[in-house]
């Protein structure tokens, strides 16, 4: 029985494809006589989703092409990890769609590597007459193929001898990580014809093609009517179709298309992923560059490739740029020159929110800004002044206007401040400000010097309070009202809180770990147009001295803006004169 083994069962690992090449017959198949055929599958938690997807796959294409009959081939499947489970015995269906059915909705296991046991119940189960094995006196061959891609974690050599004792042909399939040792010691002799070693699921099919020649030797590929799209490759009775480097099979088993190794998820890509032949390419968003490791993707540097005009720093961002002014400096209007920020007076009260969203190691960050915000100002008694309140269900005066005279004191009191925690007053908080830190009592300097009036709210949420009419207020009062929200901050109410336009007054963040950004919008906008530096008297722009003053420098401006007009209309007439020569 061992020589007629021999001579018949590689036929069968011939049929044993992958569904990317899975197996054609063409005319009638090549019989090999009755066979019992078990398959002992490893469904084992390190064969991925896919991979065992492609198991199915392989174990239905041949079935496709076996002679299945009670009186022919009967299969049977088993499959196992740290347990095993019988799929269906030998003598369950003698119908090849049956067996179909039942391996399509087959699950794995998904736990360890138990090999040993599952030869011990092919053995001892698989291969019984109870479950649809011939008797032996019918002397039928029986055959075991075990496929498996890892380390057993039991004992397989003396299990597996018991196997090969009884009768039971036994082939090691081993796939990827499997142990060449333990493939060698289940197998039967001679082992270079019962052990393969294959490098992928994908590849399965080749261990069997070193017997294509064993079988019905016609050459079906040259007959031309395959209908293969790439390539036919033939064995003996039979053909099957193969794609290029990159394709795989179709359903029909003739056409390919173009593998997506995007579609697996693991390239890792930043932005995007590109599949190619060769396999998953990233590719960058316009405005980046792929870094070294193939996946990461950098912003340009436009800085380096425009003549961007920048008076002290140029920074990328993406397909733009933007200037930045030195500390203590604003960017001007046209985006690209710096002033000193420092010769302005201002009168500055900040109310920070205090609630207990915020939360203590984000109150941290928020007093980290404050002092940001103080960096870029001339605080002084003569420059800028600053005040703090900070407001929760209740509202405290932390430092008023008049309390410190410079940068250094006004940073160290706002460290010292202690986070209230509880609601969120905002509303309290304005009226607050409206009623009391304006007042020279507190330190803001008298109207008739006409140094501006500036509040700054700061918060996380939606405020517990009407904020609408103690807001409206504040601008009553000539303050100018700036909103800055974090997070869950409302965008209606900042507006509401803002002053006009609110494109200026009104800035958000996201996170508090990244509201830094804020900072320009601030400089540029809390710093006074024209500062009014230390010592120069401050005048009541009413008084007749003002007026006339103003009149000079407009009527100043327009002579200049008339001597501008005409110089331009005196190069539009020559453009004409010299288009008109041309003609």
């Amino acid at each position: 029985m061992r020589g007629r083994l021999c001579s018949q069962l590689p036929m069968f690992l011939l049929l044993l494809q992958p569904w990317e090449t899975q197996l054609q017959f063409a005319g009638p198949r090549c019989r090999t006589g009755p066979l019992d055929l078990v398959f002992v599958i490893d469904s084992s938690r390190s064969v991925r989703p896919f991979e065992f997807q492609t198991m199915r796959q392989f174990l239905v294409s041949l079935l496709r092409s076996l002679d299945v009959g009670p009186n022919a081939t009967r299969v049977g499947v088993i499959q196992y990890s740290s347990q095993v489970q019988s799929v269906f015995p030998l003598g369950t269906f003698s119908r090849r769609e049956d067996m179909e059915r039942a391996i399509r909705t087959l699950v794995p296991l998904a736990q360890g590597t138990m090999t040993g046991l599952a030869i011990q119940y092919a053995m001892n189960v698989a291969f019984s007459v109870a479950e649809g094995a011939r008797p032996p006196e019918a002397r039928v061959p029986r055959v075991a193929v075990i496929v498996t891609d890892g380390r057993p974690q039991d004992r397989v050599a003396e299990v597996a001898a018991q196997a090969r004792a009884r009768g039971i042909e036994i082939y090691a399939v081993g796939v990827q990580r499997a142990d060449v040792a333990s493939l060698r010691a289940m197998a039967s002799p001679p082992l270079d014809e019962h052990v393969f070693l294959v490098e992928s699921f994908d590849r399965i099919q080749e261990f069997g093609l070193q017997f294509q020649r064993r079988l019905c030797p016609l050459d079906l590929c040259t007959e031309g009517t395959h209908g293969c799209e790439h390539h036919c490759v033939s064995s003996p009775g039979f053909y099957f179709c193969r794609c290029r480097a990159g394709f795989v099979l179709q359903q029909d088993q003739r056409s390919c298309r173009a593998v997506d190794h995007c579609s697996f998820g693991n390239h890792s890509c930043q932005h995007e992923c590109v599949s190619t032949f060769g396999g998953p390419r990233c590719r960058c968003r316009g405005g980046y560059n792929l870094l070294p490791d193939g996946r990461s993707c950098q912003a340009q540097d436009l800085c380096n490739g425009v003549d961007h005009g920048c008076e002290f720093q140029c920074v990328s961002e993406g397909f733009s740029y933007r200037c930045l002014c030195p500390e203590r400096w604003q960017l001007q209007a046209d985006g690209k020159s710096c002033s000193r920020c420092q010769e302005g007076h201002v009168d500055l009260v900040l109310l920070v929110d205090g609630s207990k969203s915020v939360r203590p190691q984000n109150f941290e960050l928020v007093k980290r800004f404050v002092n940001q915000i103080v960096d870029f100002l001339d605080v002084s008694p003569e420059g800028t002044r600053v005040g703090l309140v900070q407001f929760s269900s209740r509202v405290r005066t932390e430092f008023p206007l008049g309390r410190y005279g410079t940068a250094a004191e006004v940073k160290q009191a706002v460290l010292a401040v202690e986070y209230m925690e509880r609601g969120t007053m905002t509303g309290l908080a304005l009226r607050h400000m409206v009623e009391h830190s304006f007042s020279e009592a507190q330190g803001a300097r008298p109207r008739a010097l006409n140094v501006p009036r500036v509040g700054l709210v700061f918060t996380d949420g939606r405020s517990q309070d009407d904020v609408s009419v103690w807001a409206a207020r504040a601008k009553e009062e000539g303050i100018v009202m700036y909103a800055v929200g974090v997070g869950k901050a409302v965008e209606d109410e900042l507006r509401e809180i803002a002053s006009e336009p609110a494109e200026l007054h009104v800035s958000y963040s996201p996170d508090f770990s990244t509201m830094t950004h804020l900072l320009e919008n601030l400089k540029g906008s809390i710093c006074p147009e024209e500062g009014i530096s230390a010592g120069t008297e401050l005048r009541n722009p009413c008084e007749c001295e003002s007026l006339v003053e103003f009149q000079g420098r407009t009527l100043g401006a327009l002579e200049s803006l008339s001597q501008n007009l005409a110089q331009l209309t005196a190069r539009l007439e020559d453009v004409e004169n010299q288009l008109a020569t041309q003609k």
